[in-house]
């Protein structure tokens, strides 16, 4: 996310698409994590645009996600997980 961040400490910043700003909040997000298996991660906290909706995880998030995703089940063709970090 380098230096799109305006302040910091605010933690607010800029969409790379429509130039407006970005609010945190949470969502629930789908993810294809083979052919067969779709995940659903419930409340997981994303950068919004305000403008535009295009989203953005901090890197941390996604490694959490990537965590998340060990423990799916492979013959499952839908889950739905909370994150909790």
């Amino acid at each position: 996310m380098g230096n799109r961040f305006k302040n910091p400490e605010a933690r607010t910043m800029t969409c790379h698409v429509c130039g407006a700003n970005m609010s945190t909040t949470q969502t629930n997000l789908p993810f294809k994590v083979s052919q067969a298996t779709i995940v659903i991660v419930k409340d997981l906290p994303v950068f919004q645009c305000d403008g535009c909706g295009e989203y953005l995880l901090e890197d941390h998030v996604m490694e959490y996600v990537e965590h998340i995703f060990e423990r799916v089940d492979a013959t499952a063709e839908l889950e739905v997980l909370k994150y909790a970090a």
